[in-house]
């Protein structure tokens, strides 16, 4: 019948499209394989999906005529060469965006054929330079690119590639007119995605987005959380009492999975140790909903103290350790930026 992508059938695709059963937990490239390739390019996308990643995650952001394109932020100085192009220079702003005022070059200020004129950067140079060195050579993708990807990543593959998308700043975008849900369920339709057994996983940060998403489409939906703050859709609100017993029962009712930091899982001292797990794991479990961890990164600026080998934050420290200790808590996904190791170590 259905054999399973996220574990426990939360996501799933029908058996003889698929190879072999995939493994647990699931591994979705963050961006693609974002350490070795700028982030949220074919060639990131297509790196991990080589190195076996059973998702891609792409961030979707709007442009001014109402295209879902894949950034990181809506902010796109420091992932692009915007900021080396004279005409358009005077484009350059300084925005509120879910209440945090952010200076740059924001996508909803420009067309589509206008972003594709612009060529792809690394967002971390200092930490990632042979990722660098791969700036200026792909253009900005559309959500449909990457589906695209995704399906010719998974025929050459001969396994499903699922496609994991988060809805960026939906109440920032739809305040100045750009509602994105619309734009986003029209091409989940278009791509034939809507169905529960649809290889797709869609995130958002915002709560009132995908509860709305739930009553017009049957894909999983993931709940995002972070250690501080809350969503910007309702303000007074935490993430921190979400993540409580009756936080995750009132997300269960909309959303088939969260998806945490993992200073949510695994809390860190004053010295960056990370610390015993937390009760988070079994109580999500518990409520009904799939867990999945972000984001595991091998430079040393983003391990636990006890990871790191040497004091450079650019160096790698012992990322399949960290990631050992994540799996022996029976977590269902993790993100990464290193698809490669996440593959390896499980």
């Amino acid at each position: 019948m259905i054999a399973a992508i996220l574990t426990a059938a939360l996501l799933s695709s029908s058996p003889s499209a698929m190879s072999t059963p995939p493994a647990s937990p699931v591994v979705i490239a963050h961006r693609g394989a974002s350490s070795e390739r700028p982030e949220h390019t074919r060639a990131a996308y297509e790196l991990a999906i080589e190195q076996g990643a059973d998702f891609i995650e792409p961030d979707l952001v709007m442009t001014r005529d109402g295209h879902l394109v894949v950034r990181h932020e809506n902010e796109i100085g420091g992932t692009t060469d915007v900021a080396e192009r004279p005409e358009f220079a005077a484009r350059r702003t300084t925005r509120t965006v879910d209440g945090v005022s952010v200076s740059g070059w924001f996508t909803e200020d420009f067309t589509l054929a206008e972003l594709k004129t612009l060529r792809a950067r690394e967002r971390l140079p200092a930490l990632r330079s042979a990722s660098a060195a791969f700036d200026g050579q792909e253009p900005i993708l559309t959500f449909d690119e990457v589906v695209a990807i995704a399906r010719e990543g998974g025929a050459r593959a001969g396994r499903v590639i699922g496609v994991a998308p988060e809805l960026k700043h939906p109440s920032h975008f739809a305040a100045l007119g750009l509602p994105m849900e619309d734009v986003f369920v029209a091409a989940l339709e278009r791509h034939g995605l809507t169905g529960a057994d649809a290889p797709v996983l869609i995130q958002c940060f915002e709560v009132e987005t995908l509860e709305r998403l739930k009553t017009r489409i049957d894909a999983p939906l993931l709940q995002l959380m972070q250690a501080d703050g809350g969503p910007a859709d309702r303000p007074g609100a935490t993430y921190a009492e979400m993540a409580t017993p009756q936080g995750l029962a009132e997300i269960a009712r909309y959303a088939a999975a969260i998806g945490v930091q993992d200073l949510m899982i695994m809390p860190r001292d004053e010295a960056g140790r990370a610390l015993d797990a937390s009760a988070l794991t079994a109580e999500a479990h518990a409520a009904g909903l799939k867990v999945v961890v972000w984001t595991f990164r091998a430079e040393n600026a983003f391990l636990p103290a006890q990871y790191r080998v040497g004091d450079a934050p650019a160096d790698h420290g012992d990322l399949e350790g960290w990631l050992k200790a994540i799996y022996a808590l029976g977590v269902d996904a993790v993100f990464s930026d290193f698809p490669a190791a996440a593959v390896e170590v499980r």
